[in-house]
């Protein structure tokens, strides 16, 4: 994807304007979960410190212009400062434990044995910050007989079902996984949210407390707000699945010149398209003249009937159409083209900026707005370690500065 478009500079100032403004969060995990979620802290406004793992996969790909500056680590490692350290070392380790002890938030998917060999479960880190709110992701919940297993993506899908559902809505032997890692941003998400609210505890109750986000557990429960259905009652009065999810008609339909979404819903929808389509006479059919649609008897006909007149308008025209008759639809959004589309550039969600050493990119934008205290992208994705003198000098005189304190309080007495 070429581009035309004039490099735009990230804002000069790297204070926080944002809600977050004054927290300080520790980003110790790895690959997309975790740092998906410090990411989002950070353009909320918080100071995200990265403590880079030298061999997170995140930096690993054959697109960089610098070696570890993958797409991925680009956007998802913005608003935060890299700090090398390594844990196995004993001088390290003590300068990542005083950084975790200066911070209000810690994030981190290493797993439970590990952390304990480094003296960084929650016991350990909480008797020398009882602020500290820590939270600790992983595929599967510590108590339970699959607490040691590796998680992935595609094997979490599998395991909350989510392949259950694409197997049965498309009636096919061999489910394809879902192509995002789903998986992975739904809990990065929840570790945001879980994150906050402990944090509002925090500064209610003056500590912190362990926070733990399963990825199994959490994406089952997404999965089943719509899905448990049937199953929610006892005895069952009837199977999961949602039927208007699980409708085989949920797909694009054909226009004379691509593919649209175009998802009439009730019987006025439905005659008020047919009759767009120039077929009055559909527009008749006794099946789009009820009170409702009968989904279950009459879906996979309807479906047949609509696709067999969606070709009949440009994707532009049933737009219009559909936006005069407020039948449900959108073009569908081909990636490789959304830097052009208007709407998103409206966002500003994929301008160009200027890298510091990888030169022009684009940026993901932050997609919520705040009146008053508006979130940004502050900084660049870091190289590795970029700022690990920064933040150690700073955390060297901030302990001098808290010497100092003691010995005036000192003086004092």
């Amino acid at each position: 994807m070429e581009s035309t478009e004039e490099s735009a500079e990230l804002p000069p100032a790297r204070e926080s304007s944002g809600p977050l403004a004054g927290v300080r969060v520790i980003d110790m995990a790895t690959v997309v979960m975790g740092p998906y979620a410090a990411q989002i802290l950070g353009d909320l406004g918080a100071d995200v410190i990265k403590i880079e793992s030298p061999n997170d996969t995140v930096r690993n790909g054959t697109l960089h212009r610098t070696p570890g500056m993958t797409p991925l680590n680009l956007n998802v490692n913005r608003n935060k400062r890299s700090v090398a350290l390594n844990l196995k070392d004993e001088a390290g380790r003590a300068q990542a434990l005083e950084l975790i002890g200066g911070a209000d938030i810690l994030i981190t998917n290493m797993r439970i044995g590990a952390l304990r060999r480094l003296g960084m479960d929650y016991d350990s880190l909480a008797a020398a910050n009882p602020r500290l709110v820590y939270v600790h992701a992983q595929g599967f919940r510590s108590d339970s007989d699959r607490a040691g297993f590796a998680a992935y993506d595609e094997t979490i899908q599998a395991a909350s079902g989510l392949l259950d559902l694409a197997q049965r809505a498309g009636d096919v032997g061999a489910p394809v996984v879902l192509p995002s890692i789903f998986a992975d941003k739904v809990a990065a998400l929840t570790i945001v949210y879980s994150a906050l609210a402990a944090l509002v505890h925090q500064r209610a109750a003056g500590r912190g407390q362990h926070v733990e986000v399963p990825m199994a557990d959490t994406l089952l429960a997404f999965n089943l707000v719509e899905h448990l259905q049937g199953r929610v009652f006892e005895p069952p009065m009837g199977g999961t699945g949602f039927p208007l999810s699980m409708n085989k008609g949920h797909r694009a339909r054909p226009t004379k010149d691509g593919l649209a979404m175009i998802m009439p819903y009730s019987p006025q929808n439905f005659r008020d398209l047919f009759a767009a389509a120039g077929r009055p006479d559909l527009a008749e059919d006794p099946r789009v003249n009820g009170k409702l649609i009968d989904s279950q008897r009459d879906g996979k006909d309807l479906v047949d009937l609509m696709e067999s007149v969606t070709p009949h308008l440009t994707t532009a025209e049933w737009m219009e159409v559909c936006a005069k008759h407020s039948i449900p639809a959108g073009p569908v959004l081909r990636l490789d083209e959304a830097a052009d589309d208007p709407y998103i550039q409206g966002g500003r969600l994929l301008d160009v900026a200027e890298h510091p050493s990888e030169g022009a990119y684009r940026v993901v934008g932050v997609p919520m707005a705040f009146s008053a205290t508006p979130a940004a992208v502050r900084r660049h994705a870091p190289l590795p370690g970029q700022h690990t003198d920064e933040v150690l000098t700073e955390l060297a005189d901030s302990g001098s500065a808290l010497a100092d304190d003691t010995a005036t309080e000192g003086d004092r007495r």
